[in-house]
């Protein structure tokens, strides 16, 4: 369940029946509502009592502050595994950067979310300190729905390939400063593209001010506004006729 919130297998804002989980995942309803209690104290769903378990809009107040966090950490370890990786650590840094071209080629977003992941957890480890990546990947949940969201835009793999080939280039080449220079530029990407993402997908952001109804899932509301309008001009039309 975990999973599909942070994938955006289940989209912010679409409704969570606890009755359906329960039959989907063979459990009774109560370790499925305090599993949805979990979800909710990290901020994954958002429960209100009389309308439903919803999945949770993503925050935008806390993204700039989360990737500043990232960006701090992961200069850190870029800059030591230009210092300390080792020849068989680069060669797995690179396989891992081919991963993402494959992918990016079959236009497969989630095999190349995966080979992104994995580029960054193989630079901690050639730094010597995998828990950065731990520690990054404890931090960054709403983050990683955003990015979910900035895949899909025209380029946007191939500039991240581009962003990575640079940072794997410099640590090959023991150059620990333009190492951590060019993983800032790249995570300095994600903040540049927060309006834009948002603008294009409105109904999946929430501000900082504490939801107190239920979302409105826009697909959805859509086709209603529509009926609405339809409606109207139906009415304006008689008017007119009379």
């Amino acid at each position: 369940m975990r999973a599909e919130l942070v994938s955006l297998e289940r989209l912010p804002g679409e409704p969570i029946s606890e009755p359906e989980l329960a039959k989907s995942y063979g459990f009774s309803r109560t370790p499925v509502r305090e599993a949805l209690r979990k979800l909710a104290d990290e901020g994954l769903v958002e429960i209100f009592p009389q309308s439903g378990t919803f999945a949770a809009r993503i925050p935008l107040a806390a993204l700039p502050e989360t990737i500043v966090i990232r960006k701090a950490l992961e200069e850190t370890s870029a800059r030591l595994a230009a210092e300390r990786a080792r020849r068989s650590q680069i060669i797995a840094l690179l396989a891992e950067l081919e991963r993402q071209r494959e992918a990016s080629r079959a236009g497969d977003r989630n095999a190349f979310h995966q080979a992104d992941e994995a580029f960054h957890g193989a630079i901690a480890e050639a730094a010597g300190y995998r828990g950065i990546w731990t520690l990054v990947e404890q931090v960054k949940v709403h983050v990683d729905r955003y990015r979910r969201l900035t895949l899909p835009q025209e380029g946007r793999m191939t500039r991240a390939i581009r962003e990575h080939a640079a940072i794997a280039a410099a640590i090959e080449s023991g150059d620990g400063p333009r190492a951590a220079q060019a993983m800032g530029v790249h995570l300095d990407g994600l903040l540049a593209d927060i309006p834009n993402i948002r603008r294009l997908n409105p109904d999946y952001f929430a501000d900082e001010t504490p939801a107190r109804e239920p979302p409105v899932n826009g697909r959805k509301a859509r086709p209603r506004l529509k009926r609405a309008v339809r409606e109207e001009s139906h009415a304006e039309l008689k008017m007119r006729r009379c």
